[in-house]
């Protein structure tokens, strides 16, 4: 099991796209939140709740660009936000986790390590890129404005505490070509070290979260 994060907008997603095209199967944390967040959902509840209804899309749904620009200019709503809701989506992946029977599976999550979640994996991977890159992926991915691009940037956690638990790092300033060589290159490693089909004998339902690093 592969832990797969890094800080907003390095490109943890492309690694998992090249992992999945090499036959891992992959969660995605933020996919995961987003389907918790439904209109009327009880994370929708609790986030309206605290809030407001300017969170909230002409259609009642929560907009997550508005929602952003609270937290991320505030360490303390981003804080009561990840409250809210980390417990309730750590479970849904755990749950999603112990279902899954591929011989790799990677999670991408930018809070892998804060959440727990890196605790139930086998190697962490940190995918890294220039700060400007990252504000300039945010602008292009997310139709941000410069400033909320920046805050969003600014309110991440430290880089080199991720580094100080990171088993591999993927730096993913380059092309995606170069991204993919380093992926594949791990990926290698993993397969002539038969840790894949170890993988498959592990009882996911007992190791998830009970596995300390």
């Amino acid at each position: 099991m592969i832990g797969v994060t890094g800080n907003i907008a390095c490109g943890k997603s492309a690694v998992v796209t090249i992992l999945r095209d090499l036959g891992a199967e992959a969660i995605d944390a933020d996919a995961v939140y987003h389907s918790l967040i439904g209109k009327g959902s009880r994370l929708w509840q609790r986030i309206t709740e605290r809030f407001g209804s300017g969170v909230l899309s002409p259609t009642g749904e929560i907009d997550r660009i508005a929602l952003g620009r609270i937290v991320f200019r505030d360490a303390a709503a981003l804080q009561e936000l990840e409250q809210l809701t980390h417990a309730e989506v750590v479970e849904e992946i755990r749950r999603r986790l112990a279902s899954m029977t591929a011989a790799v599976i990677a999670i991408d999550a930018v809070k892998l390590i804060e959440s727990g979640l890196a605790d139930a994996c086998d190697e962490v991977w940190l995918v890294i890129c220039e700060r400007n890159q990252q504000i300039e992926r945010l602008i292009a991915r997310n139709h941000l404005s410069l400033d909320d691009a920046m805050a969003r940037v600014a309110a991440q956690s430290s880089l080199n505490d991720k580094l100080a638990l990171a088993d591999v790092v993927i730096e993913n300033s380059g092309t995606i070509a170069a991204t993919r060589r380093q992926v594949e290159r791990e990926w290698r490693r993993l397969m002539e070290a038969g840790r894949g089909e170890t993988a498959i004998a592990t009882d996911r339902s007992a190791t998830i979260g009970n596995r300390s690093n």
